[in-house]
């Protein structure tokens, strides 16, 4: 795998690819031109072979993609031929929801564990898994082999939360709390601000409302 830097733009537009690619593989599709993966994708051609020479092009002059070959390349540039195992940390709706979606396991991110401080969540079950009282949560991580932590509890926390999840080498943090983590530099975390994203869908709605209205 490439490790020259890669900007974070194409690294986020990388799990896209590979949906796509995915649904060419269920459709028997075995290969593809970029101008092909355009017209699907709605992005220029131009911008996918930009993006796949970041990591060495993958695709062959007159001939476009092998959709086996690039799915498989992809999956390893996003560290998908690894396991991850994680918890959750709030069995909240949101933390259920998370730990009932089956896909995670498909992609090679396993359900380990989920931890709330509510005696009324504590010995919930989950897909499998008891939700355990949060006291117990760093002699699971002594115990267990964990790679990422997904955080769906309130900011405040959080924030205490990060501490022992620290002092027990996890490498990745999922954040789903409204708060922004003061982590070491070897720790990676990925924010996810669901109202964020409620709020660029609004500006959107908005903006087309108003190019209407001006037509």
């Amino acid at each position: 795998m490439e490790t020259k830097e890669i900007s974070q733009a194409v690294i986020g537009r990388l799990p896209r690819y590979l949906r796509y690619l995915g649904d060419l593989k269920d459709e028997g599709v075995e290969r593809i031109s970029s101008q092909e993966l355009s017209e699907r994708m709605q992005v220029t051609a131009s911008q996918i072979r930009q993006d796949f020479n970041n990591f060495g092009g993958f695709g062959q002059q007159g001939y476009g993609y092998n959709v086996e070959y690039l799915y498989s390349e992809i999956s390893k540039i996003l560290g998908l031929d690894h396991k991850h195992h994680f918890i959750i940390i709030g069995a909240g709706n949101l933390g259920r929801a998370l730990g009932n979606y089956l896909n995670f396991e498909r992609r090679g991110f396993i359900f380990e564990g989920m931890f709330d401080k509510s005696p009324d969540l504590v010995g919930m079950d989950v897909r499998g898994i008891k939700v355990m009282p949060i006291e117990e949560l760093e002699q699971f991580l002594k115990a267990n082999q964990i790679d990422i932590v997904v955080l769906t509890i309130p900011k405040t926390s959080a924030v205490d939360i990060v501490n022992i999840l620290v002092e027990n080498g996890i490498r990745a943090i999922w954040n789903f709390a409204h708060v922004d983590l003061d982590v070491p530099d070897g720790i990676v975390v990925e924010n996810v601000h669901l109202s964020d994203s409620l709020m660029k869908l609004s500006y959107n709605i908005n903006r087309k409302m108003y190019e209407a209205g001006q037509e």
